[in-house]
C-alpha cells in the first residue's frame, strides 16, 4: 500500500535514518517500536508527508486515506463533545448530499442508453459504496459506540470541549480519526490518553480494523494484542519482524546471539589464515599455498553483527527509613472541586509494605487521593492521615513539566542535592544516562523521556518509605521501564502507583484500588487479578454488568485467603534478598579490610609487633567464611523458596 524507499533524514548534518526502507501492506498491524529519540515519530511524519525526506522517497501509489493521531495536539473547540465528533462524518455526509443529487438528475433524464447516463449511473453506484464503506448509514450509533469505548459517559456526550482536560480531548480526536476509517491509522503513544479499559476496548476495535494500523508505543501489553507485525528502529536502521512484541523481542535476542557467534567464528577463521600468510608469506615451497590463502581471504564475505544500543539506566533505591504499621488512612473523606464532586465518603487503608496500584478511568480521583496524601491537596472533610515517620517521594503526572527549563540537567539535581549526595552528583546522573557535554543542557531541550529519567533522579537524592509514583512510565521506553519496574521490586518501602499499564503493574503490586463513581474499590492481587475478578475481557462485557452486581464486593473469602498468603510469601521473599544484600556488603567489607592487612603483612615492619595484625587477619578470615556461609544458606534458600511457587 505504502512504501518507503531508501530513506535518509538528517539533524544538523547528522543521519537519523540511513537507507531505510519499509513496505505498509493493507493490513498489517505494525508495532513501531525503539528508544525515545530514535526516530519513531519522525518516521511518521515522514508517511503522512508531514516531512519530507533528505534522500529517498515516500510512495502513496493507490492514495490510500491516512489518520494520523500524534503524541500531542493543541485543541480548541467551544461545540459539544458530540458535535466535534460528528465533523468526522464530513466526508460521509458530503457523499449524502452527492448521492442526492446525483438520483435527483438520474430521475429527470430519460436517454437510458447513452454513455452520459451510464457514467452517471457508475458515478452514483461508487458513490454508495463509499458511502457505506464509510458507515454512513450507522453514523449515530458509531459516534455512540466509540465514546463509550473511549471512556465517555452518555451525559458527557452534551459537555462544551473547552471544558474537558487535555486527555479528554486526545480521546476525542481519537475518536474522530477511528470514525473517519482511514486506509491506515498512525497512533502515537495513544495508551498514554487511556486508561485500562478504554485501551482494552481499542485493542478490540483495532484488532477488526478493515484498513492497516500502525501503532508507536511503549506499552508491551498493548502492542502483544494489537500487532502481529514489530518494527523497531535501532541507530538509524530498523528490524522488521512479523510478529507481535514479546515475540519479536525473543526472536531478536537469538538473531543477534547467532550473529554475535558466528562474527566470533568468522574472525578467528580470519585471524589463522593470517597468521598462515604471515608465517610462510617469504618460504617459497609455501607460495601457492599463501597465494591460496590470499585469494580466499579476499573472498570472505565479512559478517557484521546487528547494531545495538545497550546504554541503559543504572540504579536502585536507598533503604527506607522504618516507618509505623499504617502509612495512610482515609475515612469518610470527600473532596470536591466547586460543584464537581470527585471523592465522596471513602475510606482507604495502606499499610507498611503495601504495594498499591490505584487505577480507574481519568478524572475519577486517583490523582487527587495521591496529591491529598502528598499534602499538596486539602480535603474538604473526614479524616486523613499520615502514618508515624513516613517519608514521601513523589513522581506527579506532570514532573518532567515541573522541571524548571532554564536550569542545566546538573543543576537540577545539584542544586537540591544535600550531604553525601553532593559529590556524587555527577555519578548518579550518569546511571540515568546523562554524560558529558549532556549534563550542561538546558532542561528546556530535552525530550519527554530525558525529563521523566531526570525527574526519577531527583527521588533518589534523599531515602523515603513511601514512593507515591502517577504514571512514571509515561514517556520512558520499554527498557528504562523495566530498568524501574526492577527497582521497585526491589524496593523495601511502601508504593502507591497510579498507572494503566498492565505489563508495568503485572506482578508489581499486591493490592488493587479501583476509583469508580467518586468511590472506591479495594482488590486484592495485582492488575490482571483486578480485571480477573471483574469479569472484564471487553468493554462491552462491563457495559451489560447492572449497577447493582458491579457494585458488590469483588473477591471471595478464599480468594482473600490466597491473596494473604501471597502477600506473606512476598513479605519473606524481600526479608530474604535483604539479608542477602547485607551479607554481600559484609563481604565486600571484610575483603578490603583483608585487602589492607595482605600489604601490610607482605612488608611487615621489624621494629614492631605483628602480633595483633596477625590476630586481626585470622578474625577476619573467620569472619568471612563465616559471612560467606550465611550468604549461600540465605540464597540457597531464596532459590528453594522460588522453586515452590
Amino acid at each position: 500500500m505504502i512504501t518507503v524507499s531508501n530513506v535518509s533524514v538528517f539533524f544538523s548534518g547528522e543521519p537519523l535514518f540511513s537507507g531505510l526502507s519499509l513496505i505498509i501492506n493493507k493490513r498489517d498491524r505494525i508495532g513501531l517500536v525503539g528508544r525515545n529519540g530514535a526516530g519513531k515519530s519522525t518516521l511518521l511524519k515522514l508517511i503522512t508527508r508531514e516531512l519530507s525526506p533528505d534522500e529517498g522517497l515516500v510512495l502513496n501509489p493507490s492514495s490510500a486515506s491516512i489518520g494520523y493521531l500524534p503524541q500531542e495536539m493543541q485543541i480548541n473547540s467551544d461545540i459539544s463533545v458530540v458535535e466535534e465528533v460528528n465533523k468526522a462524518f464530513e466526508e460521509v455526509n458530503a457523499l449524502e448530499s452527492h448521492i442526492r443529487d446525483l438520483n435527483t438528475e438520474l430521475l429527470s433524464r430519460t436517454d437510458y442508453e447513452t454513455e452520459s447516463y451510464i457514467k452517471l449511473a457508475q458515478k452514483l453506484t461508487e458513490a454508495n459504496e463509499r458511502f457505506y464503506l464509510l458507515g454512513g448509514k450507522s453514523r449515530a450509533a458509531d459516534a455512540e459506540k466509540v465514546l463509550l469505548g473511549l471512556g465517555f459517559d452518555r451525559y458527557e456526550f452534551d459537555k462544551p470541549v473547552n471544558t474537558l482536560s487535555g486527555g479528554w480531548k486526545m480521546r476525542i480526536e481519537l475518536a474522530k480519526l477511528l470514525l473517519r476509517r482511514p486506509d491506515l491509522i498512525l497512533l502515537d503513544e495513544p495508551t498514554n490518553h487511556l486508561d485500562i479499559l478504554s485501551i482494552q476496548w481499542l485493542e478490540d476495535y483495532l484488532k477488526n480494523y478493515p484498513g492497516g494500523v500502525i501503532i508507536v508505543s511503549h506499552d508491551r501489553a498493548f502492542l502483544d494484542n494489537a500487532t502481529n507485525r514489530t518494527v523497531e528502529v535501532i541507530m538509524g536502521r530498523i528490524y522488521d519482524y512479523k510478529c507481535s512484541y514479546t515475540e519479536y523481542v525473543a526472536q531478536r535476542e537469538q538473531t543477534m546471539s547467532s550473529q554475535i557467534a558466528a562474527f566470533d567464528n568468522q574472525q578467528k577463521e580470519i585471524k589463522d589464515i593470517e597468521a598462515f600468510i604471515e608465517r610462510f608469506r617469504y618460504k617459497a615451497t609455501k607460495a601457492k599455498q599463501v597465494q591460496s590463502r590470499i585469494k580466499k581471504l579476499e573472498k570472505i564475505e565479512r559478517i557484521t553483527p546487528d547494531d545495538a544500543d545497550n546504554s541503559a539506566m543504572v540504579f536502585s533505591f536507598p533503604p527506607a527509613p522504618r516507618a509505623g504499621k499504617v502509612i495512610y488512612s482515609a475515612e469518610n473523606l470527600n473532596k470536591s472541586f466547586g460543584e464537581k464532586h470527585v471523592l465522596k465518603s471513602i475510606s482507604v487503608n495502606v499499610l507498611r509494605n503495601d504495594f498499591v496500584a490505584f487505577v480507574g478511568k481519568n478524572g475519577m480521583g486517583k490523582t487527587t487521593l495521591s496529591r491529598i496524601i502528598m499534602g499538596e491537596l486539602s480535603h474538604d472533610n473526614g479524616n486523613s492521615e499520615l502514618g508515624h515517620n513516613v517519608k514521601i517521594g513523589y513522581f506527579a503526572q506532570n514532573q518532567a513539566q515541573m522541571l524548571d527549563g532554564e536550569k542545566t540537567v546538573f543543576e537540577t539535581i545539584d542544586d537540591i542535592a544535600t550531604g553525601d549526595m553532593r559529590p556524587r552528583v555527577r555519578s548518579l546522573l550518569g546511571n540515568f544516562l546523562f554524560s558529558g557535554e549532556t549534563i550542561e543542557k538546558k532542561v528546556k531541550v530535552l525530550s519527554g523521556g530525558e525529563k521523566a529519567r531526570l525527574a526519577l533522579a531527583k527521588m533518589l537524592l534523599e531515602p523515603v518509605n513511601l514512593l507515591i509514583l502517577d504514571e512514571p512510565t509515561n514517556h520512558l521506553d520499554m527498557r528504562s521501564k523495566d530498568i524501574l519496574k526492577n527497582a521497585l521490586l526491589h524496593y523495601d518501602g511502601t508504593l502507591i502507583i497510579v498507572s494503566h499499564d498492565r505489563d508495568f503493574l503485572h506482578g508489581l503490586t499486591n493490592k488493587t484500588i479501583e476509583f469508580r463513581n467518586h468511590k472506591v474499590f479495594e482488590h486484592l492481587g495485582d492488575v490482571y487479578d483486578f480485571l480477573s475478578t471483574r469479569n472484564i475481557e471487553s468493554f462491552s462485557s462491563l457495559n451489560t454488568q447492572s449497577d447493582v452486581s458491579s457494585e458488590k464486593k469483588q473477591s471471595s473469602s478464599d480468594n482473600k485467603l490466597a491473596w494473604e498468603q501471597r502477600k506473606e510469601r512476598e513479605r519473606l521473599r524481600r526479608k530474604i534478598r535483604s539479608r542477602i544484600e547485607k551479607a554481600e556488603e559484609e563481604i565486600i567489607s571484610i575483603e578490603e579490610q583483608i585487602s589492607e592487612l595482605d600489604t601490610i603483612l607482605q612488608n611487615p615492619d621489624p621494629e614492631k609487633d605483628m602480633t595483633p595484625v596477625y590476630t586481626q587477619y585470622q578474625d577476619l578470615k573467620s569472619a568471612l567464611q563465616k559471612v560467606e556461609e550465611e550468604w549461600e544458606n540465605y540464597s540457597l534458600e531464596l532459590e528453594e523458596f522460588e522453586e515452590e511457587e
